[in-house]
């Protein structure tokens, strides 16, 4: 260890998310591209969810009636996806929405990713997660899906599969949700950096460092 080098400040930011938003999906590759330049920061993140369709059944629904009810028709849907598709592109991510047939649950899709979090899988599976929905238009409510990606993430399908079988996790996943409304999170993604500093919305990646920075000062400090 060379003793003259600067400390690194140890960060452990929560994501506050839902598996079935754009938004998310961007705001995490732009926090994720921030970190990748910042090696002075050693970071864990911890996955926690977020319930943008509470009431969505737990089979999903036909992506033409959640379009109805969600933005009141086609036309403005097509509007908003028009805009998240563009932002997309200059993060990497080939947004195809018009491949989504259904619009899932994202309980069960929360609960693998908790399952996985005890396997060191969270990471990658939060990300092929939100490509097969967003890019592939895949049913990430499906446990057929759920069991491919988990296993293209290094998971033993059938693991997977018994748990998935099970109700396991989806209490917590209900209560962490519960949690973030109760800490006035309303809107997601929302990134909680060592329970202190906290920013909403798909950010730019100047405001994310900007709140970096604050929590770098205060973790190297204490």
């Amino acid at each position: 260890m060379n003793i003259l080098s600067p400390p690194r400040a140890r960060l452990q930011i929560e994501v506050v998310h839902d598996l079935v938003c754009p938004w998310c999906y961007l705001g995490i590759r732009r926090l994720l591209r921030t970190l990748r330049r910042r090696p002075d920061i050693v970071f864990e993140l911890v996955w926690r969810p977020f319930l943008l369709n509470p009431d969505m059944p737990r089979m999903g629904m036909a992506r033409p009636d959640y379009v109805v009810r969600k933005f009141g028709g086609e036309d403005r849907a097509k509007r908003m996806y028009a805009t998240i598709t563009e932002v997309g592109r200059h993060e990497g991510i080939d947004f195809r929405f018009d491949r989504i047939r259904r619009t899932p649950s994202s309980i069960d899709a929360h609960r693998l990713v908790r399952y996985a979090a005890s396997y060191g899988r969270a990471d990658a599976l939060v990300e092929a997660l939100f490509a097969a929905h967003f890019t592939d238009g895949y049913d990430v409510g499906d446990y057929g899906v759920l069991i491919a990606v988990a296993t293209a993430c290094g998971m033993d399908p059938l693991d997977v599969r018994r748990f998935l079988a099970s109700d396991a996790e989806a209490e917590n996943v209900h209560a962490d949700n519960l949690r973030a409304h109760r800490l006035g999170i309303n809107g997601v993604p929302c990134f909680v950096v060592d329970g202190t500093h906290a920013i909403a919305g798909a950010q730019e990646p100047e405001v994310i460092e900007r709140m970096l920075d604050i929590a770098t000062v205060d973790a190297v400090r204490f």
